[in-house]
């Protein structure tokens, strides 16, 4: 990237490889990140966003959320590499004497880490790795990078490495002008570091003329066709068949020697669904890090596709959780057909995240709980219904006297905030008959978690007395997974982070079903009978490796 963060390095190479795949090619990706921490677990949802979770417990930035719903493959650890793992494991290794007594240095030490980085993903499955670095041409702390990823063309031969450059051609007002002195600078910053690109992608507001991308060329040093164009879209979704239509995956299937055809049929017909999808449905997400949306990416991401599904065009309205509580005294949620309770850490507006629960249970409100969302929903569940009028989370009260929410006994003790998560994907056997089996079709499923604090067995009999069902628990039946309140239309939580699984032809069955219990909701406000519709895309060949 050059010029500016936040271009869309991530949504390029996302679509670059969901092209590659409608190729017939085994693609997967990578993120190498310039920060120091060792990975985002740590940083604040304010600083960085979510953390993606993959299938083996990585915290890992964002963008592998983006790789994942495009190529449709599930990523690893390896995917995500930062500056401080790599120093962690450079230092480790000099800690051993694995060096001999050498001297260590960025160069040829930090270099040949990150090349590996690279190499662990290129696995015999794989035709093609796409690795996207982070940060922008210029930064001190990316340096490194540039250094590794230009040996390694070198390292690996000439055909086999394909440069991408994506750069910013603004649009300057007063002047009624799009500028690409920004590439040009940048072009330059990079060349300076041994790369040259092989090629660009420019991202701008509104298309550039042939003569703003012939400019480019002359002045850059690549060909014109190698120019790309990446316009603004109405949708992300949209991005892989611009870049076709630009030329981006047959140019970049020259520079490396690959040949086939492409059939992009299935991905036309379903952005012609997402285009489609406009029947309204609003669903209020109760969050705590609202200002910076990224922090509930794939959340946002997963109720698109449920929405895709169904024909729907979901409104999402963030609403500050610690807000929850007055917007109920004055009636400002009772307009929503939908609610959804994320995860999180902390204190910090838990009470409203409660509150939502309790407005939802008893208004008949389709809501979905997930992670800390479970938790809030058993919370209110043990105070307003079950009796016990201080029950809490031990991470909010440590001195609760029914601690419904509790850390598992084998963490206890452990002060490293590394070390406490359960992290990754387990298995949970959902009950016969139950809203959570009927919606994933199957007895036994896997997802992905990332907290420190359980469901508290010793009060699940109490509960289900009562009325909640804890319709999913892990294999030993030992931790509840799902919890579900019969003869409610929907109020389904999950100790897990089913959005790190959503497609967006393919939605998660937890979201699928709450915008469809969403729907009837407001279509019976609205007055009216009319079955949901479901306008799901018909189901493609596997593009699994």
């Amino acid at each position: 990237g050059g010029v500016a963060s936040s271009l869309g390095k991530g949504l390029t190479a996302s679509s670059l490889g969901r092209l590659l795949k409608h190729r017939g090619y085994r693609v997967t990706m990578q993120k190498l990140d310039p920060y120091i921490n060792i990975d985002p677990g740590t940083m604040n949802p304010f600083e960085h966003g979510e953390v993606f979770v993959t299938d083996d417990g990585g915290e890992t930035d964002l963008d592998l959320g983006h790789y994942e719903r495009f190529i449709d493959e599930n990523l690893s650890r390896n995917s995500n590499a930062t500056t401080g793992s790599i120093y962690q494991s450079v230092l480790a290794a000099e800690r051993r004497g694995d060096y001999l007594g050498k001297t260590v240095q960025v160069i040829p030490h930090i270099t040949d880490e990150i090349k590996r980085r690279i190499e662990r993903v290129a696995r015999n499955d794989v035709d093609v790795v796409i690795t996207e670095v982070g940060g922008t041409v210029g930064d001190i702390e990316i340096l490194p990078f540039l250094e590794a990823i230009r040996q390694f063309r070198n390292m690996v031969g000439r055909d086999n490495v394909c440069y991408i450059h994506v750069t910013l051609v603004p649009f300057i007002g007063p002047a009624g002008e799009q500028k690409t002195k920004p590439t040009q600078h940048s072009v330059t910053e990079l060349r300076s570091r041994g790369i040259q690109p092989d090629v660009i992608v420019c991202r701008s507001e509104e298309p550039l003329s042939d003569d703003l991308k012939r400019k480019v060329s002359a002045m850059c040093d690549v060909e014109e066709r190698a120019v790309v164009n990446a316009a603004d879209a109405n949708n992300i979704y949209e991005l892989p068949l611009i870049l076709h239509d630009e030329g981006l995956d047959d140019f970049v299937c020259d520079v490396l020697r690959l040949d086939g055809t492409i059939d992009l049929t299935y991905w036309q017909q379903f952005v012609a669904k997402v285009e489609a999808a406009t029947t309204p449905v609003r669903i209020g997400l109760i969050g705590k890090y609202i200002q910076l949306p990224d922090a509930y990416l794939s959340v946002v991401e997963s109720l698109k596709h449920a929405g895709f599904h169904h024909g729907a065009d979901v409104e999402i309205e963030w609403i500050q959780s610690e807000n929850v509580e007055g917007l109920l005294a004055a009636g400002q949620l009772s307009h929503l057909d939908g609610v959804v309770i994320p995860g999180g850490f902390g204190h910090r507006g838990v009470e409203g995240k409660i509150a939502a629960a309790r407005y939802a249970r008893e208004e008949q409100v389709p809501c979905l709980g997930i992670c800390l969302g479970l938790q809030a929903m058993s919370i209110d569940y043990a105070r307003n219904v079950v009796g016990l009028a201080d029950a809490n989370s031990t991470e909010f009260d440590p001195a609760t006297p029914y601690p419904v929410i509790d850390l598992m006994l084998d963490q206890r003790g452990i002060e490293d905030k590394g070390g406490t998560m359960r992290l990754g994907a387990y298995y949970a056997v959902l009950a016969s008959g139950s809203q959570i089996a009927e919606a994933y079709g199957e007895p036994v499923v896997s997802e992905r978690h990332r907290h420190r604090y359980e469901f508290n067995e010793q009060y699940r009999g109490q509960l289900e007395e009562h009325g909640l069902w804890c319709s999913g628990t892990s294999p030993d039946n030992r931790l509840v997974e799902f919890i579900e309140l019969p003869g409610h239309p929907f109020w389904v939580a999950t100790q897990a982070h089913p959005e790190f699984k959503s497609r967006p032809d393919r939605p998660h069955p937890l979201f699928r079903e709450l915008i469809a219990a969403a729907l009837e909701r407001r279509a019976a406000t609205d007055g009216t009978d009319e079955p949901v519709a479901d306008a799901s895309v018909p189901s493609e060949p596997s593009l699994h490796s």
